[in-house]
């Protein structure tokens, strides 16, 4: 799937990863938040199809006649033009402080440093974040309602959903559009979802090399990293060995069954997995716990 991964390669490769562990297990948790999941495999299969006639050999061939360098410049612009929707979203989840940061940052990258083509503002210590309107409604205490899979873009959830609103409004490549001739915009859209793509190769070829389900490692790989996301790397601990909750207590982020862990699979246990090498440089470390069922 194409469109799953949030915009840092390292961090989809993980969740990847730890996805590939979970559904290694000999449990299977139960899911109650997909209720349409005929229709969403129906729907992953065309984009599938789609991303091997044309996204994926568009990414492959960016990726071989591009010099490194370059991809960073480019990669430094798209964040740059989308980082709004970042900004705004601080504003909206009450992070004053994140926000006047990240609006500094934007500032400072799009003047000094050329359009974003130069990441400036990390190294005077302006750190780059990531939030959205999916990400607003979680801490506004929105359940995350059902999974879905949507053509072309990939993996979202109800909640998720109107990001496509703000993230539009908040982009800068879309505002472009009305005051610049087509000729222009067309080839800069087109960059963008190729270098978006080129971004998650090799968390793909992983993936299709090594998943048994693709569609449950997807999905599940998707969820863990909207949980990382809205609670900005240090999600709440799962419930535990001895029936104690861990302050596990948000409902609206629980896509597992509403019955404990244990009536699921009953010789459960968690361990702790380092982080995968990064193939970037992370903003935080991610170092998740998760459950696995022995075998």
């Amino acid at each position: 799937m194409f469109a799953i991964a949030p915009n840092h390669q390292h961090l989809l490769t993980t969740f990847l990863l730890l996805a590939l562990l979970f559904f290694s297990g000999c449990a299977t948790v139960q899911n109650n938040h997909d209720p349409i999941e005929g229709v969403n495999r129906s729907t992953e299969a065309f984009n599938n199809t789609l991303d091997k006639a044309v996204l994926k050999p568009l990414a492959e061939g960016y990726m071989s006649g591009s010099d490194p360098k370059m991809r960073k410049a480019i990669s430094n612009f798209y964040d740059n033009l989308t980082y709004p929707n970042t900004i705004l979203n601080d504003f909206l989840q009450g992070k004053v402080q994140q926000g006047v940061g990240d609006l500094f940052r934007f500032v400072i990258n799009s003047s000094v440093g050329l359009v974003g083509l130069i990441d400036v503002a990390s190294h005077v210590g302006l750190e780059k974040h990531q939030e959205d309107f999916g990400q607003t409604l979680a801490v506004w205490g929105v359940s995350q309602g059902a999974y879905i899979v949507y053509p072309i873009y990939g993996s979202n959830s109800i909640r998720n959903t109107p990001d496509f609103i703000t993230a539009t409004a908040t982009d800068g490549l879309f505002w472009a559009a009305l005051v610049l001739a087509p000729p222009v915009t067309i080839p800069l859209t087109v960059l963008k979802y190729v270098e978006k793509r080129a971004r998650l190769l090799d968390a793909s070829n992983l993936r299709d090399e090594l998943a048994l389900d693709p569609y449950l490692f997807t999905r599940e790989a998707w969820r863990q990293n909207r949980e990382y996301l809205i609670y900005d790397g240090n999600p709440p601990a799962k419930p535990s060995d001895n029936g104690e909750n861990d302050d596990w207590s948000d409902d609206s982020d629980n896509w597992e069954d509403d019955d404990n862990w244990e009536d699921q699979a009953p010789e459960q246990k968690a361990i702790d997995l380092p982080p995968v090498s990064e193939m970037s440089a992370p903003e935080k470390e991610f170092n998740p716990r998760i459950r696995v069922a022995d075998h």
